[in-house]
């Protein structure tokens, strides 16, 4: 089966495509709870800068070069911090329950971090680093 084995090396498989997906999600359900005044400012934007985190860690994926794929998960960091002066916006206007948001935020940030450190994963593979640390440790 072709299609299978091409599954494997989905951006669908990645752990940091999966939680930024969960996110997203969460994200949606909190801007169906926003006032309907915000429908085309904050509602909206929050609901682009989700896609768009998801999208650009997919976009990345494809792309053929390390930097490319980083350049792709930079601007999917870019609208997660985005997300995060939103959620402060909710916070500051009283949008909704204060420890809710708080709650999403900490999943973001948390959810940065494994952005970071997939980003730092690849510019490892990028300059060969892991490789090394690998020979190094198997060659003593």
């Amino acid at each position: 089966m072709v299609i299978s084995r091409m599954n494997e090396y989905s951006f669908e498989n990645l752990e940091v495509y999966k939680l930024a997906r969960e996110y997203r999600k969460k994200i949606y359900k909190l801007t169906y709870q926003l006032p309907k005044e915000e429908q085309f400012n904050l509602i909206s934007q929050m609901r682009k800068a989700a896609v768009s985190l998801t999208n650009n860690i997919a976009e990345g994926h494809g792309r053929y070069h390390y930097q490319e794929n980083i350049q792709f998960l930079r601007h999917s960091r870019g609208s997660l911090e985005e997300l995060l002066d939103d959620l402060n916006v909710c916070i500051d206007e009283k949008y909704a329950d204060k420890d809710y948001i708080e709650g999403l935020k900490e999943e973001g940030y948390s959810l940065l971090k494994k952005l970071n450190s997939y980003i730092k994963y690849l510019k490892g593979k990028k300059t060969g680093t892991i490789n090394n640390q690998i020979n190094q440790l198997v060659n003593g």
